[in-house]
């Protein structure tokens, strides 16, 4: 018989403690936390963030309104209460780390360009032209220095 070769999968899984990013509904762009799996369509998540501008309530959703994101919760009990909930998301840190991740700042952004007026727009359009121009020339003057 030939050897087996048993690899972890690098799926995220839905589990109790993991961070998720709610993309429907009320709540969306909101982060959260799986506190119970009720069945293979819904679970049970809190958001208890310091904020109450971005604070989810605690309720039933479907995970097709979820995005699973890599942050988790270690050894949160199932069907943890608020205040458990919350001593743990303040301890790891969630919302920094949330902030600090290259998927939060690529967020913000989008959400400041869709912010822009016209008038931003062209400054953006033009700037951009201005530093490919920039990249261009010193890329010309490497590749004619090193002939």
């Amino acid at each position: 018989m030939g050897d087996a070769e048993i690899k972890a999968s690098s799926w995220r899984l839905v589990e109790v403690g993991r961070i998720v990013l709610i993309h429907g509904g009320d709540a969306a762009g909101k982060l959260a936390t799986i506190v119970e799996i009720i069945d293979h369509k819904r679970a049970l998540i809190d958001g208890p963030a310091t904020d109450t501008k971005i604070a989810v309530p605690r309720q039933s959703i479907a995970l097709a309104q979820l995005i699973l994101t890599p942050l988790v919760l270690d050894k949160l009990p199932r069907g943890a209460r608020t205040g458990v909930v919350k001593a743990q998301w303040e301890k790891a840190g969630i919302e920094a780390k949330w902030q600090e991740s290259a998927w939060a700042k690529k967020r913000s952004q989008k959400e400041k360009r869709r912010a822009l007026t016209d008038f931003e727009r062209f400054k953006v359009m033009r700037l951009k032209k201005t530093r490919g121009f920039q990249v261009k020339t010193s890329l010309a003057k490497v590749k004619a220095a090193a002939k």
